[in-house]
């Protein structure tokens, strides 16, 4: 019997290179580089069932407590190169968020392809209490997406459209 075709050759979990892929879209290589602080014994990120549009980051850093509102860059231990034409997006994870209040201040965080340091989370408490992030726990996705380049083309008017110029709830709820 074949391994389902998301199973890593690794381990039960694919890797981030191992699934992207499944589901007809060709596969996007990312190279990828561990950091001196990243665990020798840690795997790549890894999507954590078949369906996972993104790849689990984790704390590489040091546990570090956030008292409420309070925010920190939090470490991976990763540095990437994402082939031109892609994106890095950097997501919150849901259970995080509305379990214990830790999200992303800015979401999602885009890695430009040609950015080369650590990628690192930027994370915030929302919750009344001090929240800790543990050393090693899962507290982003990343997902890789193609970008398409603006071309600005002025003009001194818009086409209409039946919505035109509302926004902010203009089409109801």
């Amino acid at each position: 019997m074949h391994p389902a075709p998301w199973r890593s050759q690794r381990g039960s979990l694919p890797f981030f290179s191992d699934l992207l892929g499944v589901g007809g879209a060709e596969p996007v290589r990312v190279a990828v580089t561990r950091m001196d602080h990243f665990p020798s014994d840690w795997d790549l990120p890894a999507y954590q069932t078949p369906g996972s549009a993104a790849a689990d980051l984790r704390n590489a850093g040091p546990a570090v407590t956030l008292a409420s509102l309070e925010r920190t860059l939090v470490p991976t231990g990763l540095r990437v190169a994402i082939p031109p034409g892609f994106e890095g997006q950097v997501r919150p994870r849901s259970g995080l968020a509305m379990r214990r209040g830790l999200t992303l201040p800015n979401t999602p965080g885009t890695i430009d392809s040609d950015y080369r340091g650590e990628i690192l989370v930027p994370m915030v408490n929302l919750d009344a209490a001090p929240r800790t992030i543990g050393h090693g726990e899962r507290i982003a996705q990343l997902l890789i997406a193609p970008v398409a380049r603006l071309v600005w083309d002025e003009t001194a008017d818009l086409p209409e459209t039946e919505r035109g110029e509302g926004g902010f709830g203009s089409t109801g709820r």
